[in-house]
C-alpha cells in the first residue's frame, strides 16, 4: 500500500511538472507573439511616417524638410502654396484611400475565406467604376459629391453579384468560384465602361486621369467629404473582426460557437461598400492595395482578424502614398498614376500567391 501510494504521489508531482512546463511554454509564445506584433505595428508606423515626409518633400519641385515644415506653418511663398493646396491632400486622400482598401481586402477574405480576395480581383472596384463613368455619361455628375453614391451602388451591385455566383452550388462560397466569378464579372464591367469612355470622348477627357487610379485628382474639401463614409467602414469592419473568427473556421462551427453568420456577412458587404465606393470615387479602380496588404500584415499580427484590420489599416497607406511618391519621380517628366504603379507591384506577388499550395492562414 506504502508502495503504491508513493508511486501516485510521483505520478502526481509528474504530471505537475508537466503541466507547468506546458503553461511555462504558453506564456512565452505568448510573450514572443506579441513582442513581435508591437514591433511590427511600431515599424509600420514610422514608415507611414517618413512616407508622409517624402510625400510633402518630393514631386516635381523637391523641397527640403525646413521649406516643408515652414510651408505647414504657413509661410506664403511657392513651396508653401505647393504644400498646402496640392500635397497635403494628395497624402490625406493617400492615407484614406489605403486604409480603406487594406481593410476592405482583409474583410473580404475573411467573409469569404479566399486569400486572394480582393476588391479589384473580386470586380467591385470594376462596379464602382463602371457606376462613376455612366454617372457621368448620363447625368454629367464629375464632381465626388455626386459620384460617389454611383460608386457605392455600383460596388454593391459587384459585391452581391460576385458573391450569389460563388457561392451557388454544394458547398455555399468556393473561394475558386468567387475568384473565377470576381475575374470574369470584373473584366464584364471593365469592358463596358472602356466602350462608354471611347465612345463618349468628352467623358473619356474628364474620367482619363480618374480611371487609372490617381489620388491627385481631388481638393482637401472633396477628399474630406468622403472620410465620414471611410469611418463609418471602418467601424463596421472591427465590429464585424470578432466574429469573422469565427466564421474563418466554416459556417457550422461558426453557428455552433454562437456567431450570426448571416448578420456577419451582410454587414461586412455594407462594410465593403462604404470603403471600396468612397476609395473608387475620390481616387478611381486602385487595385492589388486590398490583397498584398493583409498578407504582409498576417506576418507579424497572426490570425486574429481584428489585429489584421488594425494592421492592413496603417499598412495600405504605406504601400499607397509610397507608391504616389514613387509615381511622381519614376519618369523623366509627367507622373505615372499610383494605380499602375501599384499594378506593377501587385502583379508578381498575386503569381506568387497562386504559386503556394497553401496561402497564408486565414
Amino acid at each position: 500500500m506504502g508502495s503504491d501510494t508513493r508511486t501516485a504521489d510521483v505520478s502526481s508531482s509528474a504530471s505537475s511538472e508537466t503541466s507547468a512546463a506546458a503553461s511555462g511554454e504558453a506564456r512565452r509564445a505568448i510573450a514572443a507573439v506579441r513582442r513581435r506584433r508591437a514591433l511590427g505595428f511600431a515599424l509600420v508606423v514610422a514608415a507611414l511616417a517618413a512616407c508622409c515626409v517624402a510625400s510633402l518633400a518630393i514631386g516635381s519641385k523637391g523641397l527640403s524638410i525646413d521649406e516643408v515644415l515652414a510651408a505647414i506653418g504657413g509661410s506664403a511663398d511657392e513651396a508653401g502654396t505647393i504644400v498646402r493646396e496640392l500635397r497635403v491632400p494628395r497624402t490625406i486622400l493617400g492615407i484614406a484611400v489605403g486604409a480603406a482598401l487594406g481593410v476592405a481586402g482583409a474583410v473580404m477574405q475573411a467573409f469569404t475565406r479566399n486569400p486572394l480576395a480582393d476588391p479589384g480581383i473580386l470586380g467591385v472596384n470594376n462596379g464602382a467604376a463602371l457606376a462613376v463613368v455612366i454617372g457621368a455619361a448620363a447625368f454629367g455628375m464629375t464632381s465626388l459629391t455626386g459620384t460617389v453614391w454611383f460608386a457605392f451602388a455600383g460596388a454593391i451591385v459587384a459585391t452581391f453579384a460576385v458573391y450569389a455566383i460563388g457561392a451557388t452550388g454544394r458547398g455555399g462560397p468556393d473561394p475558386l468560384r468567387l475568384t473565377l466569378a470576381g475575374v470574369a464579372i470584373g473584366a464584364f464591367l471593365s469592358g463596358i465602361t472602356s466602350g462608354i469612355t471611347l465612345l463618349l470622348p468628352d467623358v473619356f477627357n474628364r474620367m482619363r486621369g480618374w480611371n487609372a487610379g490617381s489620388v491627385g485628382v481631388a481638393p482637401l474639401e472633396l477628399t474630406l467629404g468622403i472620410l465620414p463614409f471611410i469611418a463609418v467602414g471602418l467601424v463596421l469592419a472591427f465590429a464585424v473582426a470578432k466574429p469573422l473568427n469565427a466564421v474563418a473556421l466554416g459556417d457550422e462551427l461558426a453557428v455552433a460557437l454562437g456567431s450570426k453568420v448571416v448578420r456577419t456577412r451582410v454587414v461586412s458587404i455594407v462594410a465593403v461598400t462604404l470603403l471600396c465606393g468612397a476609395a473608387t470615387a475620390a481616387a478611381g479602380p486602385i487595385g492589388f492595395v486590398g490583397l498584398m496588404v493583409p498578407h504582409a500584415v498576417r506576418w507579424f499580427t497572426g490570425p486574429d482578424q481584428r489585429w489584421i484590420f488594425a494592421g492592413s489599416a496603417v499598412a495600405a497607406p504605406v504601400l499607397l502614398v509610397a507608391s504616389d511618391v514613387l509615381g511622381r519621380v519614376v519618369l523623366p517628366s509627367g507622373e505615372l498614376p499610383v494605380g499602375i504603379v501599384t499594378a506593377f507591384v501587385g502583379a508578381p506577388v498575386l503569381i506568387a500567391l497562386v504559386r503556394r499550395r497553401k496561402a497564408s492562414a486565414l
